[in-house]
């Protein structure tokens, strides 16, 4: 191999890993940094994404689930929601998502040029490799490679199985990435705040009343 290809393959080589690891290198505002990061991807810097989900998780039970934030809950009130094109997301959005979110636009490969979710790109190929559930996996494979993939096409097969995402954590990260972080491009950053929530102030919200209906909590979560 001559000195010209050498020199030439080490520096594709070096953009392709600046690549994957430049949607982080922007972004030093690390809530969680102390917690554990289990999004794990060949060649790829999960760092930000990690943060992403985490960040993601504290603002859907503030919402759903603010006396106990219980992920099983909110995982399955915020993905219906989600589906139905019923979330509020102005309204669930905190601040330092807002500020993840910012980082997150800067990587030119989890988005396509019209904003939605790229799901060729390297991290929802990732999470798409690492389904616990096969059927789920096998779903996703094939919706991808014939162009199809929709978020309201795999909702369905989603829906059966999403109460498990607090388990499931590549689950969880395509609920945070396609359901959540997709949608928030038309949120207004300017009109964002933080919305501290206490035990009183969860049991006199109408979106949160149906957490105290252990019936239709059960509707909800079953199979």
């Amino acid at each position: 191999m001559s000195k010209t290809l050498l020199k030439l393959t080490f520096f594709v080589v070096s953009l392709t890993l600046f690549n994957c690891k430049n949607e982080s290198a922007t972004f030093n505002n690390y809530k969680y940094a102390d917690q554990e990061n289990i999004l794990v991807c060949d060649n790829l810097d999960t760092k930000l994404y990690f943060e992403a989900l985490l960040s993601f998780e504290d603002d859907m039970t503030d919402k759903y689930d603010p006396t106990n934030k219980n992920l099983r809950r909110g995982y399955s009130f915020f993905t219906r929601e989600a589906l139905a094109g019923k979330a509020d997301y102005q309204e669930i959005v905190s601040p330092h998502t807002m500020e993840v979110f910012k980082a997150l636009k800067n990587d030119t490969d989890l988005w396509n040029k019209d904003n939605t979710i790229n799901y060729n790109s390297k991290l929802l190929t990732c999470i798409g490799n690492n389904f616990r559930n096969n059927d789920l996996k096998t779903t996703f494979h094939a919706l991808v490679s014939t162009n199809s993939m929709r978020s309201e096409i795999f909702g369905v097969p989603l829906i059966k199985f999403v109460k498990n995402a607090h388990e499931d954590r590549y689950m969880a990260a395509f609920v945070a990435f396609d359901l959540f972080y997709a949608n928030l491009f038309d949120v207004d950053p300017t009109k964002v705040t933080e919305k501290p929530q206490t035990n009183e102030a969860a049991k006199s919200n109408p979106n949160n009343n149906i957490l105290n209906d252990p019936e239709k909590v059960k509707e909800l979560i079953k199979k």
